[in-house]
C-alpha cells in the first residue's frame, strides 16, 4: 500500500466515524465529515490507478 491510498482509507473512516457522531450528537463542522469521506473515495481510486499505471 502506497501513502495515498492509506491516507485515503484513513480519511474516510474519520469522516464516517464524524458522521456517525453527527447523527446522534449536533455539532458544528460536522458536514465536513461528509466531505471527508468523498475525499478519502478518491484518493483511493487514484492512489489505486497511478500504482496499477506503474506497473506495465
Amino acid at each position: 500500500m502506497n501513502r495515498g491510498t492509506l491516507l485515503g482509507v484513513g480519511l474516510s473512516l474519520v469522516g464516517l466515524a464524524g458522521y456517525i457522531v453527527g447523527v446522534v450528537v449536533e455539532y458544528p463542522g460536522r458536514a465536513f465529515s461528509l466531505t471527508a469521506i468523498m475525499v478519502g473515495i478518491v484518493l483511493v481510486a487514484t492512489a489505486r490507478q497511478s500504482a496499477e499505471g506503474a506497473e506495465q
